[in-house]
């Protein structure tokens, strides 16, 4: 007789996928925890933002359970009105934003519900990973006999997907969630078949973009033109130089930066223990919550979190290359780029190798909206087995 829980049937439960980001979780509870009980803007209980936290991992569970149990069929069809969906409220978002957060934040990407406020691009990214997965299997199907011709097509089908969300984040002045939605859009079209005679032109043609957007950055001349232009803002500059210089302003724009690179740093080897703060890092609850992590636990602890991450991705690419359906398998591809960015960028960031873009840290940054999209993620992985053993 077969095993049921929570999630049904024990045998098409992935536990080495549920297990790291279980941990996670914890690692993230516990941490929000720290820079709640000694950030000097709380009046309240530190537990106060546990528990909410709590609150939204327990809403992340239920709605892996419920993914889990959604057909592919019944996925296929609703893809097409979820990305429309997500397309209208990313729309009203540059309306309707919320004034006080885009006042200090420079980004108009939150909708405020009285005490709750939501970040819908988010989950806009689930919404367009299942969009790319969905026109890249139907044109695979459709086009057996590749040509330059039919991957031409492709490519112009993926842009049809991806350049309206760019240009409404664009509009929401969110450089740093494009940067995600960019990764997605990569990771798919590096996996979509298409010929390597595209590929390497466009890399190249990429990475040729990318040093000369470094070489403008890097020059007044240059900062002018991408300033005239309306590529980059003054916030966007001062992250760079923040980047490049953490320590040439510690009382102004590269605090945030220098502080958290001083709090990782005196943490050594093994870290100070837990519950301690004795360098102030601002928004350490959501961005530079790894500062908490290398200051209280150190390295090891530090690396123990990466170790996490590294686990949880690879099981994600064994389900990927398991699993025989091929909507199922751009999924998982959209899914794993979007954590595996999230993670280098935000850790990144943290330790001074690349520069402050405000990405949260999956499932241990404080937040709904990131936590729920990330389990949304996971409930899709999951439901690649799931599904299979069903269909067997």
């Amino acid at each position: 007789m077969r095993r049921r829980n929570l999630f049904g049937n024990d045998n098409k439960i992935d536990y080495a996928v549920i297990l790291p980001v279980f941990l996670l979780c914890l690692v993230g509870l516990a941490s929000l925890y720290v820079a709640s009980y000694h950030d000097p803007t709380n009046s309240g209980s530190p537990w106060n933002d546990v528990i909410q936290q709590l609150l939204w991992n327990i809403v992340g569970v239920i709605a892996v359970v419920i993914i889990m149990h959604i057909k592919p069929r019944q996925l296929w069809a609703m893809t097409k009105y979820i990305y429309a969906a997500g397309l209208v409220v990313m729309a009203l978002l540059v309306v309707f934003y919320d004034q006080g957060i885009e006042s200090a934040t420079g980004s108009k990407n939150w909708f405020s519900l009285g005490p709750i406020t939501l970040q819908p691009s988010e989950l806009m990214k689930i919404a367009m990973i299942l969009m790319l997965a969905m026109v890249v299997t139907r044109h695979n199907v459709n086009n057996q006999d590749r040509t330059l011709k039919t991957d031409g097509i492709l490519i112009g089908k993926m842009l049809a997907v991806v350049v309206p969300v760019l240009i409404l984040l664009t509009l929401q002045d969110d450089f740093g969630t494009t940067l995600v939605f960019l990764a997605i859009f990569g990771g798919v079209f590096l996996m979509s078949g298409i010929s390597w005679r595209i590929i390497l032109p466009v890399v190249a043609v990429f990475l040729v973009l990318s040093i000369g957007t470094v070489s403008l950055v890097l020059s007044d001349a240059g900062r002018e033109f991408l300033s005239n232009t309306g590529f980059f803002s003054d916030y966007q500059f001062a992250r760079i130089d923040s980047w490049l210089h953490p320590f040439h302003d510690v009382q102004g724009n590269s605090r945030q930066v220098a502080t958290a690179l001083m709090a990782i740093g005196s943490g050594g080897l093994f870290g100070k223990g837990f519950n301690t703060s004795e360098v102030d890092v601002s928004v350490r609850e959501s961005d530079m919550i790894f500062s908490v992590i290398g200051e209280n636990f150190g390295f090891i602890g530090s690396a123990f979190v990466v170790l996490l991450y590294f686990i949880l991705i690879y099981h994600m690419i064994r389900v990927c290359f398991d699993t025989n359906n091929e909507f199922y398998s751009y999924i998982a591809t959209g899914i794993i780029m979007m954590i595996l960015f999230h993670v280098f960028e935000n850790i990144g960031a943290n330790i001074g190798l690349l520069p402050l873009t405000g990405i949260p840290l999956p499932f241990i940054s404080q937040g709904g909206s990131a936590l729920i999209s990330n389990m949304i993620g996971v409930g899709l992985i999951l439901s690649m087995r799931y599904q299979a053993e069903d269909e067997t």
